[in-house]
């Protein structure tokens, strides 16, 4: 009788690095945080990291990357198509500030780090931003919201919209605050730039 052990497969490696990636960021921050860190509390090789990652900043690009999006994939979730707008709204922005409540060291960290990253933390903006403005004009592209006067959202105004909350995001996280601690504010804001 042959027996088979459990061995691990690339991608639990690559998953148990950035699982490592956002434990060394909630201990001791992004800008300090080593490949060494993020080996040990991975318990695995600088080899294996380097299977995976070319550098640091590839394993926190990465991260940061799939926390955008499952934090997509969770707001979009939320909204029930088949509630009033104005709750459509109101649903997706409490999970927005819920999920970056949630991930309070990796928001932390966007705000403070990735504009320290040069070209390669623009990039990063960048991509993160038109998956946003991507979502937005998919939950925005209903046939039960243009009967009640609300139109798909053009780029622009999405730009707009997604970019004054995630900066009131930022002041309020950076000033100590949740992100919830905001969510008013954001709804009423949101609905009036979405509403008919």
């Amino acid at each position: 009788m042959v027996t088979r052990t459990h061995t691990a497969t690339s991608v639990d490696f690559r998953q148990r690095l950035l699982d490592a990636m956002t434990a060394a960021i909630d201990e001791i921050g992004y800008r300090d945080t080593t490949v060494a860190d993020v080996v040990r509390l991975a318990r695995t090789s600088r080899r294996t990291f380097y299977e995976h990652f070319a550098s640091k900043e590839s394993c926190y690009v990465a991260l940061v990357s799939e926390a955008n999006d499952v934090m997509i994939a969770r707001i979009t979730a939320a909204v029930d198509p088949a509630q009033p707008w104005s709750t459509q709204v109101r649903q997706a922005v409490e999970e927005w500030l819920a999920c970056s409540d949630a991930e309070r060291a990796l928001t932390h960290s966007w705000i403070r780090d990735i504009p320290a990253l040069g070209t390669l933390g623009r990039q990063l903006q960048r991509d993160l931003m038109e998956k946003f403005i991507d979502m937005v004009q998919s939950l925005t592209d209903r046939e039960s919201l243009r009967a009640r006067g609300i139109h798909r959202v053009d780029r622009q105004m999405a730009i707009l919209l997604l970019g004054g909350l995630r900066e009131l995001i930022a002041s309020n996280v950076e000033d100590g605050g949740q992100a919830t601690d905001i969510t008013e504010t954001a709804v009423r804001a949101s609905i009036a730039l979405l509403g008919p």
